[in-house]
């Protein structure tokens, strides 16, 4: 296979990137062409705030070709439908360079970067096509959740922490809410630690359906859902790894979602919100930096 590559300014990089889709090219993709060097520009910022430059000052826009096309002929009915939405683009986009791909078997060359996730001494996050590592320890609890799939899959700190507040924690019987439940690993493994009725609930409709498909894959029973889809009542355990703003903006109905005697936990706070955000849960429920890790903290509070 070959592949069409280009160097292209600022926000010109989307409108070709469109433009050689809509011609035929099997694949775009657009790079920082100065990554890996002084002047690499990050697009952003930290979670919950808007970057500075949705676009690098210099792009590589990369195609890739389906077999058998003329590059020259693609690119140009790239332009022409270019032209056609009104832009004209820069001299510098029009010069590309073709290079070939080796062959490969991708899918294997990518499932070979992705090997089983230990989390603890406990969990472990398994990809579909391995199995649970010679290692694990005899009572370890396998989550198959595959990467690539949208939604989390179980690689960032603030995950890690609510995972091991899980295994630290968490009673047999316990009922559970994981509200913001993205991929469902936290419901998930709640179920598999011992959990008993658990409600996994997301805005969004296709994390619903990411969820409950996992959960098929890991054979356990959640009950997922829009956050119209919950019923009353409370919660043994409410549980939200989402971000600072949203967990402020939820604050009064997720500490009335949590049981007297019930545990909330919450992560995807940043070691330097962690103090903002306990103060607003305070008129309900006291919490306190449960752990760290990486500039991100997990809080926690007993509901009395």
């Amino acid at each position: 296979m070959r592949e069409l590559v280009f160097d292209c300014p600022g926000q010109q990089a989307e409108a070709l990137s469109d433009a050689l889709l809509e011609a035929g090219a099997l694949s775009v993709s657009v790079e920082d062409a100065d990554r890996d060097t002084a002047d690499e520009q990050p697009l952003f910022g930290e979670p919950g705030l808007e970057p500075d430059s949705h676009a690098w000052q210099r792009n590589l826009v990369v195609a890739l070709l389906p077999d058998g096309v003329d590059p020259a002929q693609l690119f140009e009915q790239a332009l022409n439908i270019h032209r056609e939405n009104g832009s004209t683009l820069p001299e510098s986009c029009t010069d590309w360079q073709l290079r070939e791909v080796p062959d490969a078997d991708w899918v294997r060359l990518t499932q070979a970067q992705f090997a089983p996730i230990p989390v603890g001494d406990r969990v472990w996050i398994v990809p579909s096509w391995h199995t649970l590592p010679a290692e694990a320890r005899p009572d370890a609890i396998a989550i198959e959740l595959d990467p690539g799939l949208a939604f989390g899959t179980g690689s960032h700190p603030t995950t890690h922490l609510c995972l091991q507040w899980l295994v630290a924690h968490l009673q047999p019987g316990t009922s559970v809410l994981d509200y913001g439940c993205g991929s469902g690993i936290l419901a998930i493994a709640a179920r598999k630690l011992g959990a008993a009725t658990t409600h996994a609930i997301d805005i969004d409709e296709q994390a619903v359906q990411a969820t409950g498909d996992n959960a098929l894959n890991n054979q356990v029973e959640l009950i997922p859902g829009l956050p119209n889809a919950l019923p009353a009542g409370t919660h043994d355990l409410v549980i939200a790894n989402i971000l600072s703003n949203p967990l402020k903006v939820l604050a009064p109905m997720l500490s009335g979602r949590v049981a007297p005697g019930g545990h909330l936990v919450l992560s995807g706070v940043l070691e330097r919100q962690a103090e903002e955000v306990a103060a607003v849960y305070a008129p309900w429920i006291p919490l306190s930096v449960w752990r760290a890790h990486d500039g991100w903290v997990c809080l926690h509070g007993q509901r009395t």
